[in-house]
């Protein structure tokens, strides 16, 4: 199985300010921080002041145990490498230990993908894992258009 390493992940990495990302961070060692409600809304918590910086606005998100899906659309202010990181950071001050290993996985959503099935795939992660049986019943998860 190949693992990418932090430097491979930013290789060809291009970040357009008003673009649709969609980004895959995971803990260290993947760890399951977020198995505990209060990290995980510390890092909600985190993700929206990311929004309310501008730095990006959340179309959705889930978090599992070890990982975070992230579908954003980049503001004008930063790339999109520093919004991430800065997220990671923040959180990371929030729980109070190092909880993310280095680097992240994103993909640029292209004007012709249905953003909404996307978000609908990405929401679908606790189901696909056997967290759950209905998504309402994982408490871990937002979107836009609700």
């Amino acid at each position: 199985m190949f693992h990418a390493h932090g430097r491979d992940l930013r290789k060809g990495r291009v970040s357009v300010p008003g673009q649709i990302y969609a980004v895959t961070t995971v803990t260290r060692g993947r760890y399951p921080f977020f198995t505990d409600l209060r990290y995980s809304r510390r890092l909600v918590w985190v993700l929206r002041q990311a929004q309310a910086l501008d730095q990006a606005t959340t179309l959705c998100y889930v978090i599992m145990p070890d990982h975070l899906h992230w579908l954003l659309r980049l503001g004008d202010k930063h790339p999109l490498q520093r919004v991430v990181r800065n997220v990671k950071a923040v959180s990371s001050r929030k729980i109070g230990v190092p909880v993310w290993q280095k680097g992240f996985y994103d993909q640029a959503i292209r004007d012709d993908q249905d953003v909404v099935s996307i978000a609908r795939y990405i929401i679908g992660n606790p189901l696909r894992a056997n967290l759950v049986e209905r998504i309402g019943d994982y408490p871990h998860w937002d979107a836009a258009w609700l």
